[in-house]
């Protein structure tokens, strides 16, 4: 008699925890979602606004867009003012559509050459700040497709994107 007491006394142990774990999980849980779903009417007039604004489509004529990765990063000196540094670059272009990605894939030695010249002509001081990296890229489309206008008759890179940016 006295081991099956004990066998009571174990399982109610085992309910009351369970008990306690559940109450425990419907609180936290109550708890997060009062966090979650709960927000300024600052946050929710923004979100009405971004709700109502339409919703703008790509058209044919721009084409999807396509990424055209440079096979090799570029690596350069470039000098600064109180020494060179080293810097690697990996870009990728944006093109849209199918046609312009065959065409940028084709004349890749001519880009890469494009923009070795534009990163060569670069500073250190400026390549430190946000603003001296934004103003290369801009640079780099500017000069990127001013040579392909030339050779293709079109600007077939839209953008220049730094995929990775490393200065030592």
């Amino acid at each position: 008699m006295a081991e099956e007491e004990l066998k009571i006394e174990d399982g109610g142990k085992k309910t009351k925890i369970i008990i306690i774990i559940v109450a425990v999980v419907i609180v936290l849980g109550a708890a997060a979602s009062y966090f979650l779903l709960s927000g300024s009417d600052e946050q929710r007039a923004e979100v009405k606004a971004l709700e109502s604004q339409p919703v703008q489509q790509v058209s044919a004529k721009t084409g999807t867009a396509l990424y055209v990765a440079m096979p090799r990063p570029f690596v350069l000196n470039v000098p600064g003012a109180g020494r060179d540094r080293l810097v690697e670059i990996k870009v990728q272009l944006m093109v849209r559509g199918s046609d312009s990605e065959e065409i940028a894939k084709s004349h890749i030695p001519l880009i890469e050459g494009t923009l070795l010249q534009v990163f060569s002509s670069s500073n250190a001081d400026d390549l430190v700040t946000e603003a001296g990296k934004i103003s290369l890229r801009e640079q780099s489309v500017k000069d990127v497709q001013a040579k392909m206008q030339e050779i293709a008759g079109a600007d077939i890179v839209e953008e220049v994107l730094f995929t990775g940016f490393v200065m030592q």
